[in-house]
């Protein structure tokens, strides 16, 4: 380990680095995720993959690629009042092209705002859905006057790639620890600039380290690049003995840690311990079926011991998906002290060379249930999720925190019908009311995405 000086040096160079990255409009394709990458190729040997759009992973493609120059908003008397040189958030991530006037009831109908949090600028996204709009702070939509509006986009949305960057470090055995990170998202700090960053660093050390374990690095688009990325590389996954999700680890907040699916790994044992013993307050929270990459690589066709070790967990946070979310949220001493963290936990592992098989059961074991509680289920699509969005069972604009309740019944159903959970056993786990589970369940059926049989 470093010493506290040099450790600080570690925290501030990660900040500098952040600095660097934040003003490029990144999104889950395009050139803006190449910047990025070649950026941190100058700090570790990253390889540089390309995946051509149309590429069948699971249930999904990878999408068409996305490139933007300029985009802004005229008022009808030529004051350009949404800039995207001055903020990238202005912009619905994926928008497609527009060079035209139109009335402000129109320009409305694709502006998206925050009106409880009227200063700040949101994050959105219509990734699956060719559509267009802008993000403003709810002060300035309500200063619209009528009249005509001068709408810009200076995009392209075409065949092209999905671009991800992966580091490897050989270790003594060929297991390996996964250590993963998303480089998808535009001007945003805490979401994740401050996970890039880190996992930047992490492999910087550990390179130079002699490890027990193969340690690969991954910097991928959040859900479609962890998708990609099993899909490309399912005969290594046997391989993987522990694995961590980085995001949201620049700031004050207390330390939360997500269990894997199974909740009883020794990684969920090492991160535990690691947390206890620096006497920090932290929490531990059990997996759901939602959230970043770690519900893809714990999707019931692959259940790998990945957990996700944070310090404000995504959409707990105010400034989450906004222009709060920036470069004065976070700080070099907790990009530190969350740097030094991850080097103990991953200390630790190295001396772990045997897996604890010890399995929590999730069953209610209660008497009293009815046959419709105990309804059992497969998920026909079990390696990572399906897509919910071609199917009409998920908003096409994303980004939003509130209105979440049916998504998440949706999630838990189709995560935990491996064959074992009933109907009951997933709301009892999920605290989800039962008839919402029900609900889910029975849209997924019909959706053709589970299947109801008989309990093993």
């Amino acid at each position: 380990m470093k010493s506290d000086n040099e450790s600080y040096n570690i925290g501030t160079e990660m900040y500098e680095l952040m600095k660097e990255l934040f003003p490029i409009c990144r999104s889950i394709t395009g050139n803006g995720v190449r910047k990025t990458l070649q950026i941190i190729s100058k700090q570790i040997p990253l390889k540089i993959h390309e995946v051509p759009t149309g590429k069948k992973m699971f249930d999904w493609e990878t999408p068409k690629e996305w490139n933007i120059k300029d985009a802004y908003i005229k008022t009808p008397s030529g004051e350009k009042i949404v800039d995207f040189q001055k903020s990238n958030l202005h912009v619905v991530s994926y928008s497609t092209a527009i060079n035209k006037k139109i009335s402000l009831n129109e320009l409305k109908n694709h502006i998206q705002t925050l009106p409880n949090r009227p200063d700040l600028i949101p994050y959105h996204t219509t990734y699956y859905n060719e559509n267009w709009g802008f993000c403003m702070t709810h002060k300035q939509f309500l200063e619209l006057k009528e009249g005509e509006y001068e709408v810009y986009i200076d995009s392209k949305l075409e065949n092209g790639s999905l671009t991800y960057g992966e580091f490897l470090v050989t270790g003594k055995s060929k297991e390996e620890i996964l250590i993963t990170c998303y480089v998808c998202h535009p001007s945003l700090c805490n979401d994740n600039l401050s996970g890039v960053a880190l996992v930047t660093y992490l492999a910087k050390k550990i390179q130079k380290l002699d490890n027990y374990y193969s340690i690969r690095f991954l910097f991928i688009p959040e859900t479609i690049g962890a998708i990609t990325w099993l899909a490309s590389n399912e005969e290594k996954l046997s391989r993987i003995k522990y694995g961590l999700v980085v995001t949201c680890v620049g700031t004050s907040a207390k330390f939360t840690y997500k269990k894997s699916r199974k909740g009883t790994s020794v990684l969920d044992k090492t991160v535990i311990d690691v947390l206890e013993s620096s006497g920090m307050d932290s929490q531990i929270v059990d997996f759901f079926p939602y959230g970043s990459d770690e519900r893809q690589f714990c999707s019931p066709g692959f259940n790998l011991p990945i957990g996700s070790l944070t310090r404000t967990i995504y959409g707990k946070f105010s400034e989450y998906h906004t222009s709060a979310d920036n470069l004065d949220f976070v700080q070099p001493k907790y990009l530190q002290d969350t740097f030094e963290k991850y080097i103990m936990i991953i200390s630790k592992l190295e001396e772990c060379f045997e897996e604890n098989t010890d399995i929590i059961s999730s069953k209610n074991n209660q008497s009293g249930k009815n046959e419709e509680s105990e309804l059992v289920f497969k998920n026909l699509y079990p390696k990572c999720e399906p897509n919910l969005g071609k199917r009409g069972l998920y908003d096409m604009i994303g980004g939003e925190k509130g209105e979440l309740n049916d998504k998440m019944a949706i999630f838990w159903v189709l995560n935990f019908s491996d064959g074992e959970n009933s109907l009951s056993d997933i709301a009892k786990r999920s605290k989800i009311k039962f008839k919402d589970i029900k609900t889910a369940a029975d849209r997924l059926s019909k959706s053709g995405l589970i299947q109801q049989i008989e309990k093993n």
